[in-house]
């Protein structure tokens, strides 16, 4: 555990010396130039640091947010710089790559700048673009006439994805006319405080259909006890181990599995009606066979965010059996959303933003 902690805190750092290395030699300035880009660099990463130190709730909102856009955004283009560098090095070793290209060269320093603003660019506008999935599952009976759920994860609101990006998904959400509309949790990224101060309330109460969610990860980093009272004025019916009946469903929300004694899946279905057919809310997605065997219909999921960005999707399609999309075990199934909102910086390269509609049948 010491050594996972020591590797997981040594990484950035051996990260941040290898890119400000590299940027030192390929601009082709005096010192004085190099320090002060690689001084404003230097602010995301101290942004960063305030954000998981100090908190931004101390800060005026306008200011908080441009710390937490500047450090979160420095953690993805520190990656893609990184990786960028190491590229550009390993053709140097194979003589693909001229030596002077990365030595006082405005060739290379406009190539490497250009790249990353294309790059960054595109995973702003890729991230504002929200993809509409349609799923069709059979309830095997179960469901009388057909039921339209609108399905969300991982919407993150707070001090990057605000007020204005919320009204924005209600209206998608309500042009669906749907019975009802489910969120498997995140609602809440970091901090319950800019939801209040911008009323984010008043515009969940504008959903016209009933809203069913379970907690993620992410209420509880912002705290549980205030985030329910938001649930409760945003006509939200937050499910914590718990299920609600609606119509031919029944909805189960299970807590996080940040709260170590929640309640098993086999405990939270031991009492419902099987006539009905049951959705399972569970923000994480491990263990999928749980809710195969306690003979649940259809589980609901996101947190994995498909990995946010390439190639870190890479690394979450081999921690969870199904990171992203549909899946099936037995007569179960299942689906992973990448969440309609992210964490952090508003960039979304090689994965996309959704929220699904859901026609049982």
């Amino acid at each position: 555990m010491k050594w996972g902690m020591l590797l997981f805190l040594l990484l950035p750092i051996l990260g941040h010396m290898y890119v400000f290395w590299r940027i030192w030699q390929i601009l082709p300035l005096g010192g004085w130039y190099k320090a002060a880009l690689i001084s404003c660099l230097l602010m995301g990463l101290i942004s960063l640091v305030v954000i998981f130190t100090a908190g931004l709730d101390r800060w005026p909102l306008p200011l908080a947010r441009i710390i937490y856009e500047a450090g979160t955004s420095w953690l993805f283009i520190l990656l893609y710089l990184f990786m960028l560098f190491a590229l550009l090095d390993l053709g140097r070793l194979t003589h693909l790559v001229k030596p002077s290209f990365l030595q006082s060269s405005a060739t290379g320093s406009l190539t490497v700048a250009l790249l990353i603003s294309a790059i960054f660019l595109y995973g702003n506008i890729n991230y504002q673009h929200k993809v509409r999935r349609h799923i069709t599952i059979d309830s095997e009976g179960k469901v009388k006439n057909p039921v339209k759920v609108v399905l969300l994860s991982d919407l993150h609101l707070g001090y990057h994805n605000t007020r204005e990006d919320l009204q924005k998904w209600v209206r998608i959400v309500n042009n669906e006319q749907a019975d009802a509309v489910l969120i498997a949790g995140d609602i809440i990224d970091i901090s319950l405080r800019p939801l209040l101060e911008e009323d984010m309330a008043e515009v969940f109460r504008q959903i016209k259909a009933p809203v069913y969610a379970c907690l993620g990860n992410h209420e509880y980093y912002a705290g549980t006890a205030g985030g329910q009272d938001f649930f409760k004025e945003a006509n939200i019916q937050l499910l914590r181990d718990s299920h609600a009946v609606w119509g031919d469903l029944c909805i189960i929300g299970r807590d996080d599995r940040t709260n170590r004694s929640r309640q098993s899946i086999r405990k939270l279905t031991k009492n419902i009606d099987p006539q009905k057919f049951s959705i399972l809310l569970d923000h994480q997605p491990y263990h999928l066979e749980q809710a195969e065997h306690a003979n649940v219909d259809f589980q609901f999921s996101g947190h994995t965010h498909h990995g946010q960005v390439w190639p870190i999707s890479w690394i979450t399609e081999a921690i969870y059996e199904k990171a992203w999309g549909k899946h099936q075990r037995g007569k179960t199934h299942y689906y992973v959303t990448s969440g309609m909102g992210i964490w952090g910086g508003k960039f979304r390269i090689g994965t996309h933003s959704e929220y699904v509609v859901a026609t049982i049948e």
